[in-house]
């Protein structure tokens, strides 16, 4: 029976690469001369930290036209509250990955409600998607594409 997985994954290579060019880029900018900043991405967090709120809001500017140009959609970016004291301001952006519960079953609702012949069953962090004609299939990752949920979707696995 034919199938297909709706999935939200993050492509932490791509992610790295826009990292690495905003890093650049800081470097080169006037106005971060002299500045003592970080810039710190780990698996499932990115830490900003500079001397102001500004230059923290500018680092976060950049990081996004980064991320956009590397064809990352901007909503795995989970940007948190921004911390500061008197020297140091700090901003910690979380990176979402993987279909939370809520979404699952906000796809899976969907895809019942849209009356076509397909089935959808969570699994884990992903929603497998079984119907009898490819047609069928192909119908469900159109409106899929369509329904808001928090993370951006991919469909992969599609198999005959």
């Amino acid at each position: 029976m034919p199938s297909f997985d709706v999935v939200s994954e993050l492509n932490h290579h791509e992610m790295q690469n826009a990292v690495d060019q905003t890093r650049r880029e800081l470097e080169s900018r006037f106005d971060f001369r002299g500045v003592d900043w970080k810039l710190v991405h780990e698996e499932k967090h990115i830490n900003l930290e500079s001397n102001s709120q500004h230059q923290v809001r500018a680092m976060l500017d950049i990081l996004r036209l980064k991320v956009a140009k590397r064809g990352i959609d901007q909503i795995v970016l989970d940007v948190q509250d921004m911390e500061s004291d008197i020297a140091r301001a700090r901003q910690k952006i979380l990176l979402k990955e993987g279909i939370g519960a809520d979404d699952a079953r906000v796809i899976q609702k969907s895809i019942k409600e849209s009356k076509l012949k397909v089935q959808g069953a969570i699994q884990g962090d992903k929603v497998r998607v079984t119907g009898k004609s490819r047609d069928d299939l192909q119908a469900a990752i159109s409106l899929l594409k369509t329904i808001k949920v928090e993370v951006p979707l991919q469909f992969n696995n599609f198999r005959d």
